[in-house]
């Protein structure tokens, strides 16, 4: 692309317009280099926390593996809550002395009609006074687990103490702890509740 000559009645008109135009820094010459920027810090790395352990190229992993489950099984979740009713009657509770004054069997029920049939059970329960009553869950089918993503087993299992903290159902709950082995064992809660 060639530039075109500028005529003279635009040579003309650009002096005038740069005769009468003021420089915005008069002081500083139009050849004068900028300065040079300072040179930059050199920035250390912060250390590593002692707790970090150290790692070399080429070194052998360590021997031990941990587990992906960061959460903890639920059987862990349910027993780490804290102690709600007395301890006497939770021992026996625990040890399988109390009889449970009613059951719920959740087998085969998907997670909705499940959240349901629960619901209304533990409703009804509460009102007609029951102060022990076992929810049955069971442990999951054992499928094989090809993935690289572990799935948890028995979707009723872990789904079950997550709706007894929500509401309705928290306000009617007491204690929930795990079954003993011949009321279900990890298949089955124990749910205590209010008076």
């Amino acid at each position: 692309m060639t530039r075109r000559k500028l005529s003279e009645d635009e040579v003309t008109l650009w002096r005038k317009v740069a005769d009468t135009a003021e420089r915005l820094h008069p002081g500083a010459s139009s050849h004068e280099l900028p300065k040079p920027k300072p040179k930059p810090t050199k920035k250390t790395r912060p250390h590593l926390s002692p707790a970090l352990p150290s790692f070399e190229v080429g070194a052998k992993a360590p021997v031990g593996r941990s587990g992906h489950d960061l959460m903890g099984s639920v059987s862990d979740r349910v027993a780490r809550q804290p102690v709600h009713m007395d301890k006497k009657a939770f021992g026996r509770m625990k040890r399988g002395k109390l009889k449970p004054e009613g059951k719920i069997d959740l087998h085969g029920m998907t997670a909705d009609q499940a959240h349901g049939a629960l619901t209304g059970y533990i409703l009804r329960a509460h009102g007609e006074g029951k102060r022990l009553v076992l929810v049955i869950t069971g442990k999951g089918k054992t499928r094989r687990d090809e993935g690289p993503i572990p799935t948890r087993r028995g979707v009723l299992k872990h789904q079950v103490p997550q709706w007894f903290a929500l509401p309705p159902l928290k306000a009617c709950i007491l204690q929930v702890a795990e079954a003993h082995i011949r009321h279900g064992g990890t298949g089955a809660y124990y749910v205590y509740l209010r008076r």
